[in-house]
C-alpha cells in the first residue's frame, strides 16, 4: 500500500502490459534457412499469431490512386493501422510492396508519413518535407502499378506506447527538455511532446525487450512479418511478386524483412548501409536500437546479413554526404556486397546530398522494383546518381 510519501510508480510499458506475456508464451519465428533462423534468434523475433482479421475503415479515390485505411489486432498492444494504396480502377493481380516508414525521431506518427491522405497530421507533413523530398513514398510507388501496404510498426503511430503519464526516468528527462523549450520560447506541439518522451523512452523499451529475450528490432520485425503476410493475402495482390522498400530505419527494416522472409523477391535499402566498424567510435550515437541489437555483429557485418535473403535482387542507395554514416563505411559495405552477391543481383548507387530520400532516388527505386516485380508503369528516372567506385 502506498503512503502519501510514496507516489504510485507509473507503468514503464503503458499500453503494452500484455507484451511480456505474449513474448514469453510465443515460440520463435521459424525461418526458411539456418542462416535466417540465426538472425531471427539473435533478434528474438516472436512467431506471429495466426493471420489477424483485417477491418477496412474507409476507401477513397483521388489523383489516380485508391487509398484504404485498414486495421488489425496483433496478439498484444494497441491495434495496428495501415493503408493500402493501389492504382485506381485496377483489379489485379498486382505486385505487392510493403512500404516501411523510417524512425525519423517521430514515433507520434508512423506510416501516415508515406501516404497521401485527405487530412494529414502536421507531423506527417513535416516528416515528408524533411526526409522524403515532400513526397508520399507509398502513394508514389502505387502510382507505378503496385498494391502498396504501409503500416505502423511496433512503437510507432497507432502502435505507440502510452506516455501520457511517462515513467519516472522518462518524465525527468522530458522536464529538462520542456525547460529548454521554455528558455528558447518554443511552444511544443502534441507531437513534439510525445516524440521527446519517446526518444528517452526507447532505452526503456530496449531494456524491456532484452529482459524478455527479444529486441527492439525483433519486435519491429514481428510486426513487419505480420503485415507482409496480410499484404500477400489481400484480394488483387499477387503473393508471388512481393517486395519491400524503406529509407533510413525503414531501410534497415527492409533488409531485415528480406532476410527473414522468403516471400520477398526484391527490395530497396536507402540511406541505411555501412559497416558496423565504421560506426565506431563517432557514429554510434547517431543510430537507434533498431540497428544496434546486442550481439548482432556476431552473425556478420551489416552488409553481410543480406546474404541471408533469398530475394532475386536488391538495390542499395547511398548518400555520400549522409550525416549518419561515414563515406568510407558506405564504400566498404558496397565492396563487401559486390563480393558476396552474384553479378546483377546487387545494385548499389551513390548519390550526392545528405540523409534524404530525394525524388530522383525514389524514381530510381520505383523503377528498380517495377522491373524486378513486373509492375505495369515504371516511374520516370530524371537524374543519374554518381558513378559507383
Amino acid at each position: 500500500m502506498n503512503t502519501p510519501h510514496e507516489p504510485t510508480r507509473p507503468s514503464a510499458i503503458a499500453g503494452y502490459e500484455d507484451w511480456p506475456g505474449y513474448v514469453r508464451n510465443r515460440p520463435r519465428h521459424q525461418a526458411a534457412t539456418a542462416a535466417a533462423q540465426d538472425l531471427a534468434d539473435a533478434l528474438g523475433v516472436p512467431a506471429a499469431v495466426t493471420r489477424p482479421d483485417v477491418t477496412v475503415h474507409w476507401a477513397e479515390t483521388y489523383d489516380g490512386v485508391t487509398t484504404s485505411q485498414l486495421s488489425w489486432q496483433l496478439g498484444f498492444g494497441p491495434r495496428t493501422t495501415g493503408w493500402l494504396v493501389r492504382p485506381a480502377g485496377t483489379s489485379g493481380p498486382l505486385p505487392g510492396v510493403l512500404a516501411l516508414h523510417c524512425h525519423g525521431g517521430n514515433k507520434f506518427g508512423g506510416a501516415d508519413r508515406l501516404v497521401e491522405l485527405p487530412q494529414s497530421h502536421p507531423s506527417a507533413a513535416a516528416a515528408r518535407a524533411g526526409h522524403y523530398d515532400g513526397l508520399a513514398l507509398a502513394t508514389e510507388v502505387a502510382r507505378a502499378g503496385f498494391a502498396v501496404l504501409a503500416h505502423d510498426t511496433f512503437a510507432w503511430g497507432s502502435r505507440r506506447f502510452d506516455l501520457s503519464v511517462p515513467p519516472w526516468r522518462t518524465a525527468s528527462a522530458l522536464e529538462a527538455r520542456k525547460s529548454q523549450w521554455r528558455e528558447d520560447g518554443v511552444e511544443p506541439t502534441d507531437a513534439d511532446l510525445y516524440n521527446a518522451a519517446a526518444g528517452f523512452h526507447e532505452d526503456t523499451v530496449a531494456k524491456a525487450a532484452g529482459l524478455l529475450g527479444t529486441s527492439m528490432a525483433g519486435m519491429v520485425a514481428h510486426d513487419d512479418l505480420a503485415a507482409l503476410d496480410i499484404l500477400g493475402s489481400l484480394p488483387g495482390v499477387d503473393p508471388a511478386r512481393l517486395g519491400c522498400i524503406g529509407f533510413s530505419g525503414g531501410g534497415g527494416r527492409s533488409l531485415t524483412l528480406a532476410a527473414l522472409s522468403p516471400e520477398i523477391k526484391s527490395y530497396v535499402v536507402t540511406c541505411m548501409m555501412a559497416t558496423f566498424g565504421s560506426l565506431l567510435p563517432a557514429y554510434l550515437d547517431a543510430h537507434s536500437w533498431l540497428l544496434q541489437t546486442p550481439g548482432l555483429w556476431k552473425l556478420g557485418d551489416w552488409p553481410e546479413l543480406t546474404a541471408t535473403s533469398g530475394a532475386d535482387g536488391f538495390l542499395v542507395q547511398y548518400a555520400l554526404a549522409d550525416q549518419l554514416f561515414p563515406e568510407d563505411g558506405m564504400r566498404e559495405a558496397h565492396r563487401i556486397l559486390e563480393s558476396i552477391h552474384l553479378a546483377g543481383s546487387y545494385t548499389g548507387t551513390f548519390w550526392p546530398g545528405g540523409h534524404v530520400f530525394t525524388a530522383e532516388m525514389q524514381n530510381e527505386a520505383i523503377s528498380y522494383l517495377s522491373r524486378a516485380l513486373g509492375a505495369g508503369s515504371p516511374a520516370v528516372h530524371h537524374h543519374s546518381p554518381l558513378s559507383t567506385p
